[in-house]
């Protein structure tokens, strides 16, 4: 199974890409992950952030392929333990799918068409946190469900 991740706008602070870059490099004895970062829009303060969101949809979009299976980071998403997502994604895994391709959105969310093209919605926490956050905070979780599925000892219950 391949895993894509899609974000809006670059990483920008040195510590959190080191972070990323640690885990990315951990997570290549489980799986293909690509990381697609779309540029953030350029010019927006004359932009509703209706018109925002429904300009990022069109980058986004753009990226999905019709088979893949795409979960949407999202604070109205289900809330997993980490043993929970590590089941989901073994679930995914065994049940055929090709790519999951998980995205966090611009800073005011997902437009109405994107929601429409996922098929699932995933919560971090129901805390709130910097979408440059969000991309260290999933890539560690994402190694840590692969030690899970894996019976490895990163994980403590």
């Amino acid at each position: 199974m391949k895993i894509t991740f899609i974000t809006v706008g670059k990483t920008e602070d040195a510590y959190l890409k080191e972070g990323i870059d640690k885990y990315v490099k951990r997570l290549k004895h489980y799986t293909r992950l690509t990381i697609i970062e779309i540029d953030e829009l350029k010019n927006t303060k004359a932009l509703s952030p209706e018109q925002q969101k429904a300009k990022e949809a069109g980058l986004i979009l753009k990226k999905i392929l019709p088979l893949d299976h795409v979960i949407l980071l999202d604070e109205k998403g289900m809330e997993l333990s980490s043993t929970q997502f590590a089941a989901y994604i073994d679930k995914k895994a065994l049940g055929s799918v090709a790519n999951l391709v998980f995205v966090v959105g611009g800073p005011y969310g997902f437009d109405q068409s994107v929601y429409e093209r996922a098929n699932d919605k995933l919560s971090l926490s129901a805390m709130t946190f910097s979408h440059q956050m969000v991309r260290l905070f999933f890539v560690e979780q994402l190694y840590r469900a692969f030690t899970i599925i894996k019976g490895e000892p990163y994980h403590n219950e």
